[in-house]
């Protein structure tokens, strides 16, 4: 019942407003686009009785949607608009400026399909919540800690990539090359995978800065999920490249996502071996090389 009340209070104000809020001294509903819309509310009403209840209620809302796609929601989604456009565009024109261009596609550009859906998740989240729940997207608190994460990881996945050069690519390598070296120095002194680490902390403070608490969770654990699966698999050729050498920086340096890379299972090691042997193991994702 209460729940009809209130419906029928919405519906009793939007197609029959008071004089005294629509019409104040001075003012007419010709000088109020919101009083004319009422005016017009009324004399439908007024002709096709209790059939124009719906439509009314969708204006009201439609409204209601607008009004909350003001301030809160231009802010929060430019900034995530170009935060996505910044990220994509600088890696692949990294990769150009490194690689060149005949070393290059359209991959560089990190767009997957899973990537690509997620996203469009973060978004329909984003939408549903600042309609039903407008007033959780307000906490700027929360969005601009978001919006610092993201900044931090940038910071970070750009400082991995430059440094490393040649050495950085968007391809796990399998086999050693010339041009492949291993990168100690710089932001490596401290992360062994900063470009993992980057993008964890990147996607992550994309959906809290849009204030998404479950895309929060989902893009942290499914980001971490990823490179649980992806370190132990890169690391298992970087020691077979390096050797000792790596063996001594691993144990030095920690690996900048937060998981036991070190607990590798042989099971798992001989796996990888016996997919590379036979040329059923293909890993294109975020990074490669070394990170």
């Amino acid at each position: 019942m209460e729940g009809s009340e209130a419906l029928s209070q919405v519906y009793f104000m939007v197609t029959k407003p008071s004089p005294s809020l629509c019409y104040p001294p001075e003012i007419n509903s010709q000088t109020i686009p919101a009083c004319r819309t009422y005016d017009y509310m009324s004399y439908l009403k007024h002709f096709l009785g209790d059939r124009i209840q719906f439509p009314v209620l969708i204006l009201h809302y439609s409204a209601s949607f607008s009004e909350l796609l003001s301030y809160t929601a231009c802010r929060q989604l430019s900034q995530m608009f170009l935060a996505i456009i910044f990220f994509h565009t600088s890696e692949y024109f990294l990769a150009l400026a490194i690689h060149g261009r005949s070393s290059v596609t359209l991959k560089s550009l990190l767009i997957s399909k899973n990537y690509v859906l997620a996203m469009i998740f973060s978004f329909l989240e984003y939408l549903i919540e600042i309609i039903l729940f407008p007033e959780l997207k307000e906490w700027w608190v929360v969005s601009d800690l978001g919006l610092a994460l993201i900044m931090i990881g940038e910071i970070i996945r750009k400082m991995a990539i430059i440094t490393a050069g040649q050495s950085f690519t968007h391809l796990i390598r399998v086999h050693h090359d010339e041009h492949h070296q291993l990168i100690t120095h710089g932001i490596y002194r401290f992360i062994r995978h900063p470009g993992y680490c980057g993008f964890l902390i990147w996607s992550v403070g994309t959906q809290i800065m849009l204030c998404n608490p479950i895309s929060t969770i989902a893009f942290a654990a499914v980001v971490w999920h990823f490179f649980a699966d992806r370190i132990p698999y890169e690391e298992y050729f970087l020691r077979q490249f390096f050797g000792a050498q790596y063996q001594e920086y691993a144990k030095q340096v920690v690996s900048g996502v937060p998981f036991p890379v070190a607990t590798l299972p042989i099971s798992f090691v001989i796996c990888i071996r016996a997919c590379v042997e036979h040329g059923k193991k293909s890993m294109v994702g975020l990074d490669g090389g070394q990170h």
